[in-house]
């Protein structure tokens, strides 16, 4: 008997892209899947747009779940669908990206094959909004320290992951205070010599749009401090730190001149400094 996948999709305005993702899940050729989708509060057409496709949904998978309710933000939202979740595996993704109909049977066989391994992910193509293909990311690595996440020298594209669910619920799932949830869970599972794997081969197709909260630099990087100050202890904190500074000058301080931006790039290379000779 094949084990059962959860497969999550938080959905939030994407009323042009969520009927592809469930669509894309829908043409999985693994079968043993249930359907997990919870709208955040979407203000656009977005919940019109799943309704008409529960139908098909229904006919497909094990077992479907939706649900639409007032916006709580993203990490409590995939909390919500988690404790939902009945499989043994669990795959997240956004409601403007696409699985390649392969994705889940690829990392069933593999975890299947290496129960050692937390979770697996792959490789990436880059899609616009008209589903055009314009790049593709796949990695040479395939295996990732929790110093690789912490300096962010690690490629694991989220829509591409396939975690055990019993792992994730283990280490306590998402932090509702912050906004970079996956770099998040990455930091815990592997801190917690966790094993994550890379397939490199591509699985997924990511959505380059205007509204992707990744397009925001500023933003990113300071959420990005948020999440590593749990980690002040570890021995590659202060260059992670400094890198995520480097980012708030170039998108912060650069923008407002050059005496800003020196003075403050000064006293933030000082201080990093002078940690990591007298730390």
């Amino acid at each position: 008997m094949q084990p059962l996948v959860s497969i999550v999709i938080p959905c939030y305005n994407h009323e042009n892209y969520i009927e592809d993702s469930i669509q894309s899940i829908i043409d999985q050729t693994y079968p043993s899947i249930e359907l997990i989708i919870i709208d955040d509060g979407s203000k656009d057409q977005s919940v019109e747009k799943i309704q008409a496709m529960l139908p098909a949904c229904k006919q497909r998978f094990e077992h479907v779940y939706f649900n639409t309710r007032p916006n709580k933000g993203l990490c409590a939202t995939l909390n919500e669908a988690l404790a939902l979740c009945k499989g043994k595996y669990v795959s997240l993704i956004a409601s403007d990206d696409m699985m390649l109909a392969h994705k889940t049977q690829l990392q069933v066989d593999y975890l299947e094959q290496h129960p050692e391994v937390t979770g697996v992910f792959a490789g990436i193509e880059l899609i616009d909004s008209n589903n055009q293909v314009v790049d593709q990311r796949v990695s040479t690595p395939t295996e990732y320290s929790f110093d690789d996440i912490l300096l962010n020298l690690h490629d694991l594209p989220t829509l591409t992951q396939m975690f055990h669910l019993k792992d994730i619920m283990d280490v306590g799932g998402y932090d509702e205070s912050i906004k970079v949830e996956d770099w998040y869970m990455l930091l815990k599972l592997t801190q917690q010599q966790k094993i994550l794997k890379y397939i490199p081969e591509v699985v997924c197709q990511y959505r380059i749009h205007d509204e992707s909260f990744s397009q925001n630099g500023l933003q990113m990087a300071e959420e990005m401090m948020k999440v590593i100050q749990p980690y002040r202890q570890e021995k590659s904190f202060l260059d992670a730190e400094l890198k995520i500074n480097r980012s708030i000058l170039k998108y912060h301080y650069k923008k407002k001149g050059a005496f800003f931006y020196y003075p403050v790039k000064y006293a933030v290379y000082l201080k990093y400094w002078f940690n990591k000779i007298f730390a």
